[in-house]
């Protein structure tokens, strides 16, 4: 606060008076001593002479120079930072693991240390297969329904750059096992290497077979998982590899229940997966296949309870249900009736699954 250092048991009846002996503006050094009876005009941020303990807002005084008048007590005992509030010497105020925050890079300037061990972002590789895709600047050829956007080639590197890695454009290659092996090689200078496409079953999914060639140690293949069953995960020259499906609902789902903890992994995160809530299913569903179902749904709030509806089609091809959809809905395996009602665990996709545009008075 402006105004005076003083003793609190020198305004301990009010109005009093009490004689000012000089000021201390912020940077500069506080008075030798301070006497019974004595004030210091003082500014917002200055060193508080060692006996004081108080200082009273200018407002609650006429202001004086020489003599000031102390109208109101009700500062007594307030407006001082004493040493060691927010921490002490010896604290530990962040540990490994912990997210360099804008609070966290404050605080370590405030304790004197202006550098610290980090992780640095890992370098992403994305290469897509397929001889359907074409970049957005071919869209000429899916107008003419010849060919289809690698949607892929864009929603993962924005994935992998929201999870904090760097993405590198490892491009679109043709369902050709040399050209798909000379892409793979091309990207290998990345900290973790994501394909997608050409893991499935089909005669021209040739990712598994190129990789082998190429010596990987496949670790899994296929989740009992819908959408994104056919995903795959092995190791290949030291530095993992991430097999996605092609189809993008598949390719988005997978990223987030194995991509994104991956490179928070890399990132030195200790949590690294994503938290669930609980949810009250709002409509009927029905499903096939006894596995594990992450659904596309929007969840919304109503008294303090989480209730979720499908964003519409669950289509693994309409990506659109991942644009609308701000959470996955787990149904466990074995489901095939979901009720209204019923509760279920969610995945919140995004921060700003909550957000509101009212003021939160």
């Amino acid at each position: 606060m402006d105004g005076y250092a003083v003793r609190a048991s020198d305004i301990a009846r009010v109005p009093c008076t009490l004689r000012v002996i000089g000021e201390v503006a912020a940077g500069s050094e506080a008075p030798v001593s301070m006497k019974t009876g004595e004030a210091v005009r003082i500014m917002t941020g200055a060193p508080v002479p060692a006996v004081a303990d108080t200082v009273v807002r200018v407002e609650d005084t006429d202001a004086g120079s020489e003599l000031v008048e102390i109208r109101n007590s009700r500062d007594a005992g307030r407006n001082v930072r004493p040493l060691g509030e927010d921490f002490l010497k010896g604290n530990v105020i962040l540990r490994a693991g912990e997210y360099v925050s804008p609070a966290a890079i404050g605080v370590l300037a405030s304790s004197g240390i202006a550098t610290v061990a980090t992780y640095r972002q890992p370098t992403v590789s994305i290469v897509s297969s397929g001889d359907e895709l074409v970049r957005v600047e071919g869209f000429d050829a899916v107008m003419s329904g010849n060919r289809i956007v690698s949607s892929n080639s864009y929603s993962l590197p924005a994935m992998v750059r929201e999870s904090g890695g760097r993405p590198r454009d490892g491009g679109i290659t043709r369902d050709d096992p040399l050209a798909l092996r000379n892409a793979i090689e091309g990207a290998m200078a990345c900290d973790l290497l994501i394909t997608s496409g050409g893991v499935s079953v089909g005669d021209h999914d040739f990712t598994r077979t190129v990789m082998k060639d190429m010596g990987v140690d496949i670790k899994f293949w296929r989740a009992r998982i819908r959408p994104g069953g056919p995903v795959v995960f092995g190791i290949i020259d030291g530095r993992p590899w991430i097999g996605l499906p092609g189809n993008p609902v598949s390719a988005m789902v997978t990223f987030e229940l194995f991509v994104r903890p991956a490179i928070l992994k890399m990132l030195g995160e200790t949590l690294i997966f994503p938290a669930t809530r609980m949810v009250t299913l709002d409509e009927r569903i029905s499903l096939t296949g006894d596995l594990t179902h992450y659904l596309r749904v929007v969840l919304t709030q109503c008294d303090g309870v989480d209730h979720a509806r499908l964003t519409g089609t669950q289509s693994s091809g309409a990506l659109t249900s991942m644009l609308r959809a701000n959470a996955l809905l787990i149904v466990p395996e074995g489901r095939h009736e979901c009720h209204p009602g019923e509760q279920f665990r969610a995945i919140p996709l995004r921060n700003s699954v909550f957000r509101s545009a009212v003021f939160p008075a």
